[in-house]
């Protein structure tokens, strides 16, 4: 599937949900939701319905951050990406060339230790050493650098002269506000998501006030999103993380009475993930994870998860098998082109839940 399917290009969401008529909001996109290889379409309003009392859902904050900021190497023109903060405060950066029109191109040959970017307002980025060392050029190991600044505090820099990560197939920039969910928190060292956490997007206040009316939980988490644009569908680079212990109990809580975790994103599955034992108890951890889920590896305590339509060769729809199976995801993602659901950042969703069973509460998916 990951291979076989391929996305039109005018599938790609544009702009957001809340441009596209008058009247319209974030939750105004649709919904597939699949149980097994059974897929029904609704509207995102209709969430509320679709959950039941006694489900946790498992959000991320981490904020998206305006991490696109126009730099000099050398004579040339760059854009650098400011993936990831490092705890000794130096951050991951990628280095692409501008096109001219604000979107991203290919990642810029020629970095190499030592070199420095200039930045808006005269502070510098000095280039140390890529972010994965053991990953070989041409799978991703050349793409993000440890960078250290000078003369410049970064996130003072993002907040004057950043603009969020754009893409081609969008229409125009948006602002940072476009990109943030409504359960989006700041982080106090500034640190944030270089791309945003999507999948929390179309949640607004009034359905997450329903949500709670009706008896659904939720478990909040923090996973920093890098620069997830993989070229060559290389592995996901290492990503901070957070769980926090009163979600961890949440969690166990909803584990031990049979019911539901349902993850808002993939990075929401990779966080809980990373922070669950092979015993399947999930406990407070904080830190870097390089965890990649595959239907190999499964799932420990993950039931279902929300979570945007991906291109077919991301290593995102690995997680997505894990979850629900090869089958059930290839036949989902038919189902979505069939009904030209749109894909990406602000595009449509897709809502995996267990298949209904008599014991569907008494089982936790692929465990590994």
């Amino acid at each position: 599937m990951r291979t076989a399917l391929r996305i039109p290009a005018e599938l790609s969401a544009r702009v957001p949900a809340e441009q596209r008529g008058p009247g319209l909001g974030r939750d105004a996109v649709r919904l597939l939701v699949s149980r097994g290889t059974q897929v029904a379409h609704h509207a995102f309003g209709e969430l509320p319905v679709l959950l039941r009392a006694g489900d946790l859902l498992v959000v991320n904050t981490s904020p998206t951050l305006a991490a696109a900021v126009d730099g000099r190497l050398g004579h040339a023109r760059v854009v650098v990406h400011f993936s990831t903060r490092g705890d000794d405060g130096r951050w991951a950066v990628e280095l692409r060339a501008p096109d001219g029109r604000g979107t991203t191109t290919r990642a810029r040959a020629g970095v190499r230790a030592g070199r420095e970017v200039v930045l808006p307002g005269g502070g510098r980025l000095v280039l140390e050493g890529p972010l994965v060392p053991e990953r070989p050029l041409g799978a991703g190991g050349e793409r993000l650098w440890w960078a250290r600044a000078e003369g410049a505090v970064v996130p003072e820099v993002l907040r004057a002269h950043g603009r969020p990560i754009r893409y081609a197939y969008t229409e125009r920039d948006q602002p940072l506000s476009a990109y943030q969910s409504v359960f989006a928190l700041p982080a106090p060292d500034g640190a944030g998501s270089a791309e945003m956490p999507s999948a929390g997007r179309p949640f607004t206040a009034a359905l997450v006030a329903e949500l709670v009316s009706r008896g659904v939980r939720f478990a909040p988490v923090t996973l920093h999103t890098g620069v997830a644009s993989a070229e060559a569908h290389e592995p996901p680079y290492p990503e901070r993380f957070v769980v926090p212990a009163a979600s961890a109990r949440a969690v166990n809580a909803v584990v031990a009475e049979g019911g539901r975790v349902i993850a808002v994103g993939t990075t929401a599955v990779r966080a809980v993930e990373s922070a669950t034992g092979p015993d399947g108890l999930v406990r407070a951890a904080g830190g870097w994870t390089d965890l990649v889920v595959t239907p190999e590896r499964g799932v420990r305590v993950v039931d279902g998860l929300l979570t945007g339509l991906h291109e077919p060769q991301a290593s995102h729809l690995l997680m997505l098998e894990a979850v629900a199976g090869r089958a059930a995801v290839g036949h989902a993602y038919e189902e979505a082109l069939r009904g030209l659901y749109l894909w990406h950042e602000f595009g449509d969703m897709h809502l995996i839940l267990p298949e209904e069973t008599p014991h569907a509460g008494d089982c936790k998916g692929n465990s590994g």
